[in-house]
């Protein structure tokens, strides 16, 4: 493992929440605005725990000064001041964290230079679907970086992101609501309303519409959700929370334009390489959620929730695979994928807390069950002209393609289908968890987080392509068991400060992450490792304003089938080495700053074990800033920026994403105590940028200037 060589210097985001069960008294209240006439600018600490009473990301109740891990919140409140309305909004804004293309119609999360699709969590639930997750419901999003897996299993290799959901509040009767509109046409509305059921029982309910559009030919589609939550208390020491959550989405799907000479084909960023009516994405979901915290005795609490979620997904989208400067003549492939999924999660855990002499002890036990049953298949394009899924096109503007026919780049008149049937796999996964870790409290200046999960991933995949084309059955199955440590070392010379340090491990099975292929050699492969080193320093310097930073290194091991004796293997390394920091919070009553900067660096390993490519979509530098100033009591403008380094867009290093600064603005005015006008614009500078990509031929065109006009409210 090679010595890490950066400063120490880390995280926490103005201990701002880590919802869970407090445990302790003596409430306080900070304040966020010089004269906040709204109680949602409070933030309520109970004692020395962000309190709220939802699932917090690391299960007990720590203070997060005591977390020896980097982690950004950002709360329902910046999401409107800042205009949010995308994961990828929100990842502009965290150090350490990048957004990738997701094709159009995923989101899609790079994590200290891991790529992932699936490591998106709801209150601590694994939502592993492939889809673009909305906002109106929420309290908070928690990006937790680092392996995970002693709290999340599987996966969370460089990091997960949690979607913690708003619940009943028993005593309360209101009615939030909030619409935009913005410069390109789109509009949305949400409403949140809690309505007290007697002295122990309260419903909450929160839904959206959203009509979506944006710079690009052809984009539109439209977005809807509701989410019913019950929040009963059953007596003084349990609480039940009950939530039911249907989505219903539909939008174009655009994979960008593609590469020229090693670049973004930037003189073609007008056009959109798609069919106007055959580049398109819905899905449909249903989503029960039961939760129960019960209070055994002053030290001992325990956590019980169940999930049953029933997906229905279908993509279709032709896409930019090459390109001819000379000719001005594009290639498209292009396919339709379905997926249906089923997950139902199992989850429980204990918290108790006791010493041992004069050592204190938290002690953190659980298990998870999950039982996931998914079914997908693909269909590429066939077209007559090539009697293949590729064909080339005019690069024009609108392209020379509408409903299955067009015209190709030699003039010739063509239709496409999609009917080339490319693969169709039923998937079974079973997946039990076992968990343990405790919290050790040795001196007022030394703590220490020990424990371990271990994990048995099963799935059987059937290859229902093989029995279709050949009539023979082609059942795979494979099991993995692995166990994962974790240890901290938390130092507090004060307080307010603390230096740590961070040993972890996590692990990804070879069927990847949608659970597609354990296809030979695949399936006799163990699956791959990854271990986290980080070293932070975490320090509020007063009640509502922290730095933290820190510096870390992960190590890949991915067993691969040697490409000169298929009967051996040969274990690839690599790593990703990189420095955080961040400030956040309140300088003052009236002004509030939140600032990060990440350093990454990391090689990868091509099957000859030769180092030296630069993982794609790494950019060396990144930095944001976002600022607001509270001018007078009832108005206050907002500015920020975000800087992103040039990165590759593809595992070869051949196509290089330019760096880009974007310039934010925003600025809201209180009409009333209970209403709020509100303008973000987004690109003040019109800058052209190319802010991610799929593959060097899928390249994001960023949005021009544009701006959102919103109003909110409560009564």
């Amino acid at each position: 493992m090679k010595k890490l060589n950066h400063s120490l210097l880390t995280v926490s985001a103005l201990a701002l929440a880590m919802n869970a069960p407090a445990m302790a008294q003596d409430d306080q209240t900070i304040p966020i605005a010089e004269d906040s006439d709204s109680d949602s600018r409070d933030i309520v600490v109970t004692g020395q725990f962000l309190y709220t009473d939802q699932v917090n990301s690391v299960k007990t109740p720590t203070p997060i000064i005591d977390v020896p891990q980097s982690l950004s919140i950002t709360t329902a409140e910046q999401i409107t001041q800042q205009g949010f309305d995308s994961i990828g909004d929100i990842v502009l804004y965290t150090p350490g964290v990048t957004q990738s293309q997701g094709e159009g119609h995923r989101d899609a999360v790079v994590f200290r230079g891991v790529r992932s699709t699936a490591d998106f969590f709801v209150d601590g639930v694994r939502d592993d679907v492939q889809y673009y997750r909305s906002f109106y419901n929420l309290e908070q999003v928690e990006i937790l970086r680092g392996p995970n897996a002693l709290l999340f299993g599987r996966g969370g290799t460089g990091g997960i992101l949690n979607r913690v959901t708003k619940k009943g509040v028993i005593g309360e009767q209101f009615t939030g609501f909030q619409a935009s509109v913005d410069t390109f046409g789109a509009f949305s509305g949400q409403i949140d309303t809690n309505v007290e059921l007697g002295d122990n029982a309260a419903l909450r309910v929160n839904g959206y519409y959203e009509s979506l559009n944006n710079h690009r030919d052809f984009f539109d589609g439209d977005r809807f959700g509701i989410n019913p939550t019950l929040r009963l208390k059953v007596g003084e020491k349990t609480t039940l929370d009950l939530s039911y959550e249907y989505i219903n989405n539909e939008r174009f799907v655009d994979r960008g334009i593609p590469s020229s000479d090693g670049a973004p084909a930037a003189q073609l960023a007008d056009i959109t390489f798609a069919d106007p009516e055959n580049n398109f994405t819905t899905f449909e979901s249903h989503v029960l959620r039961a939760n129960v915290q019960h209070d055994f005795s002053d030290h001992l609490k325990g956590n019980l929730t169940a999930s049953w979620g029933d997906y229905d997904k279908v993509y279709a989208n032709l896409f930019p695979v090459g390109f001819d400067s000379t000719t001005n003549a594009v290639s498209l492939d292009g396919y339709i994928d379905t997926t249906q999924r089923q997950n139902f999660v199992l989850a429980g855990n204990l918290v108790g807390d006791f010493k041992t002499a004069s050592i204190g002890h938290t002690i953190l036990f659980g298990g998870e069950f999950i039982d996931t049953s998914n079914n997908n298949d693909r269909f590429n394009a066939f077209f007559d002209t090539s009697q293949d899924d590729v064909e080339s096109f005019l690069a024009v503007r609108p392209l020379v393609l509408n409903n299955f026919t067009g015209v190709n780049a030699a003039g010739n008149p063509t239709t496409f289908a999609f009917s080339d049937l490319n693969d169709d796999t039923e998937a079974d996964v079973t997946v039990y968890s076992f968990f343990i870790q405790d919290e050790i409290e040795v001196t007022d200046w030394l703590n220490l987080v020990i424990g371990g999960r271990f994990d048995s991933f099963d799935i059987t995949v059937d290859n229902v392509e093989t029995f279709i084309n050949i009539g023979t059955r082609d059942i795979l199955s494979r099991r993995d068991s692995d166990f994962s440590p974790r240890l901290g070392v938390i130092l507090k010379p004060r307080e307010n400060i603390s230096f740590y340090g961070s040993f972890s491990e996590s692990f990804l099975p070879r069927s990847g992450e949608q659970f597609a292929d354990i296809n030979p050699p695949d399936d006799a492969l163990d699956p791959d490792t990854f271990q986290n080193l980080e070293l932070g320093l975490k320090w509020d310097f007063k009640p509502g304003l922290s730095f933290t930073a820190a510096v870390f290194e992960i190590e890949q091991s991915s067993p691969q089938v040697a490409d000169n004796d298929p009967g051996t293997l040969d274990i690839i390394d690599s790593e990703i080495q990189g420095f955080e920091a961040q400030i956040q919070g309140y300088v003052t009553d009236a002004w509030y700053i939140s600032a990060g900067y990440s350093y990454l660096d990391g090689e990868q390993v091509d099957d000859f074990g030769v180092e030296g490519n630069r993982l794609r979509e790494l950019p060396e530098n990144t930095f944001n800033l976002w600022s607001t100033y509270q001018l007078t009591p009832k108005f206050g403008i907002g500015a920020g920026l975000t800087y992103q380094d040039e990165s590759f867009a593809d595992n070869g290093n051949s196509v290089t994403l330019p760096s880009f600064t974007r310039i934010d603005a925003a600025a809201f005015y209180d009409i009333s105590e209970n209403l709020r006008v509100q303008v973000n614009i987004e690109n003040l500078t019109d800058t052209e940028y190319f802010p991610n990509a799929h593959t060097a031929n899928n390249i994001t065109v960023g949005a021009p200037l544009n701006a959102r006009f919103t109003i909110s409210g409560r009564f």
